[in-house]
């Protein structure tokens, strides 16, 4: 089994898991709303927001990461796909200072071309490199964003 097939198998566990709990919690919420005292009602109302939220979010999530997918098999035809050529420790670590040099040379590029969306991919791959995951999926969903916009251009 691929890489890929086992993480979109994790993925699918994952998410299938979280839509039970998000089904207990709103099951429980509903019996709150329903109960007809006023304390059940506005407590049940609030129990509600959170599977709202938790399916939004996962909604995003998913969303965020089939669009990323796509960048990665388009830049992969391409040929603008970098290999992961990262040395790692024996427990699988990517060696952080090698991240670091890889993550400059990805900030000059964006520097160098602020709206190219396979700027921002590798920026984004490189961030997640070196451990910093907040800037890697801004990095990620800027990359979407700026490759809606040229599709879009290339159809307008």
């Amino acid at each position: 089994m691929s890489r890929r097939a086992r993480g979109i198998g994790v993925a699918a566990i994952a998410v299938a898991l979280l839509l039970l709990y998000v089904w207990a919690v709103a099951w429980r919420g509903w019996a709150l709303v329903t109960s007809g005292r006023a304390v059940g009602v506005a407590l049940g109302l609030a129990v509600l927001i959170i599977p709202l939220l938790v399916v939004w979010f996962v909604v995003r999530e998913v969303g965020q990461a089939m669009a990323v997918d796509a960048l990665t098999k388009r830049l992969a035809d391409e040929g603008g796909l970098h290999e992961d050529d990262l040395p790692r420790s024996p427990g699988g670590r990517i060696d952080r200072s090698v991240a670091a040099e890889q993550f400059l040379a990805a900030r000059d590029a964006v520097a160098a071309e602020p709206d190219s969306w396979r700027a921002w991919f590798h920026l984004g791959w490189a961030y997640d490199a070196a451990g910093d995951r907040r800037h890697a999926r801004e990095s990620l969903r800027r990359a979407v964003r700026l490759e809606r916009v040229e599709r879009a251009g290339r159809r307008g």
